[in-house]
């Protein structure tokens, strides 16, 4: 045997990867650098747990699937109003929202610079944080009646407090160092907040932001349950109970899952991607695998 034939029997063969598996390597890979890719692939396994849960049931009046509810979703929003309700949810969220969120700046920064309105703004935050909002729907109801009013007073109540207190802590962990530079500057009242304390504490104000947002949606869906955004009409939470009325469980379940959409798009739409392009890329947080 020559020696050409014993150095070719001695090497190993070298393995052959076929195209298709190198495409699934390369597609799990970006699957994974995807973070939109993930959060869809979390929400199809919850549809296929949900849907055999629901064929394991096997009783629509009580526990629909995803395919019924899929279906009334879109028999709703195209026969009934669901979308219209929808709507009106989200116009009564961004009102209340934004001027509670106005009342905490204000009290915030009158906590800055006042030592006397830091220990306000503490105790009142210690009593009423505590306190649900869906709780002073009753007193609401007695004092404004069925209507925007009384959505609104429990609106402000869950977001002010929660977003006062995140505030707040905010600006008393700015660093020292930055204080003193704005001090060097020269600034004082409100410029050395807004020029000093708001971008320092971004971070959790933007937390505050957050949580605050969902303490307001989940309030306002509750509060929408009793009676609507005025007088027994409107909203997505009188939707659901209208429907629970008439015993259309699948309808009520796509209203849920409006909610949940209309929750979903808020948090990665609009929160996930104004920390993406503010406070993780200055380098004021760790950044999350996207």
């Amino acid at each position: 045997m020559s020696e050409a034939d014993l150095t070719h029997r001695a090497e190993p063969r070298a393995a052959t990867v076929s195209p298709a598996f190198l495409a699934f390597g390369r597609g799990f890979r970006a699957l994974r650098r995807s973070f939109l890719a993930r959060r869809l692939l979390v929400l199809v396994l919850l549809a296929i747990a949900w849907q055999l849960a629901a064929t394991y049931k096997a009783s629509p009046l009580l526990f629909p699937s995803f395919t019924e509810t899929l279906s009334a979703f879109f028999q709703s929003a195209r026969t009934e109003d669901l979308l219209s309700s929808a709507g009106e949810s989200m116009l009564e969220l961004i009102k209340g929202y934004a001027l509670a969120i106005s009342i905490a700046l204000v009290l915030v920064s009158l906590a800055t610079t006042v030592p006397f309105m830091r220990d306000v703004l503490q105790t009142l935050t210690a009593i009423f944080n505590p306190l649900p909002a869906i709780a002073l729907l009753p007193l609401a109801m007695l004092w404004f009646g069925l209507g925007e009013a009384s959505l609104l007073l429990v609106l402000v109540h869950s977001v002010v407090w929660p977003f006062s207190l995140a505030a707040l802590t905010g600006f008393e962990q700015v660093p020292e160092t930055q204080r003193l530079v704005g001090r060097n500057y020269g600034l004082t009242g409100l410029r050395y907040i807004f020029y000093i304390l708001l971008p320092a504490a971004l971070p959790s104000i933007l937390s505050g932001l957050r949580v605050a947002w969902a303490f307001a949606w989940r309030t306002l869906i509750a509060s929408e349950l009793v009676f609507g955004v005025s007088s027994g009409t409107g909203g997505l939470g009188w939707f659901i109970y209208r429907n629970r009325n008439d015993l259309l469980t699948d309808r009520v379940f796509a209203g849920l899952a409006t909610v949940i959409l209309i929750g979903l798009v808020v948090e990665f739409a609009i929160f996930h991607l104004i920390e993406r392009y503010t406070v993780e890329r200055w380098g004021m947080q760790r950044a999350a695998q996207h």
